[in-house]
């Protein structure tokens, strides 16, 4: 259940993102073993400090909609590198120089790189009401 409940989350933030239209959108899987504080990154970019500050505000409505408030929050102001921190989930917005030279891709490369659109078909293998197999019933035979 939490799995599928975080991947909900890990997907709003993606639409927020994708609404404010965030470019170059990333979605990190940290391993267990990676010594990673979270489960999750995503990582965006966003062309000005008005968008920046606008793709953070979007992802903090949505997260807010699902009773999910950040833990903390780094860098609005500025808008060169803003983190919204939910815990489990952690979202990077960037501008383009700061994502080139903070390189979290690389710095986290043994994380397992999701494409945004594969997050829902996670979602439903993880878990979810499953349904149990239609039973079979015997048809009577025909009479030949």
């Amino acid at each position: 259940m939490r799995a599928q409940s975080l991947r909900s989350q890990v997907r709003r933030a993606i639409a927020a993102c994708q609404e404010k239209k965030a470019e170059d959108l990333a979605v990190l899987e940290l391993g267990k073993h990676s010594g990673a504080f979270t489960d999750y990154f995503v990582i965006c970019s966003g062309t000005n400090p008005r968008q920046i500050q606008a793709i953070a505000d979007a992802v903090g409505e949505q997260l807010e909609k699902a009773g999910l408030l950040a833990l903390h929050v780094e860098g609005y102001q500025q808008a060169e590198w803003v983190l919204l921190d939910y815990v489990d989930l952690v979202v990077h917005i960037f501008s383009e120089k700061a994502r080139k030279f903070y390189d979290l891709e690389r710095l986290w490369r043994s994380a397992k790189r999701l494409e945004p659109s594969t997050l829902k078909a996670l979602a439903k293998k993880a878990g979810g009401p499953r349904r149990a197999p239609a039973k079979r019933t015997k048809r009577p035979r025909r009479k030949s």
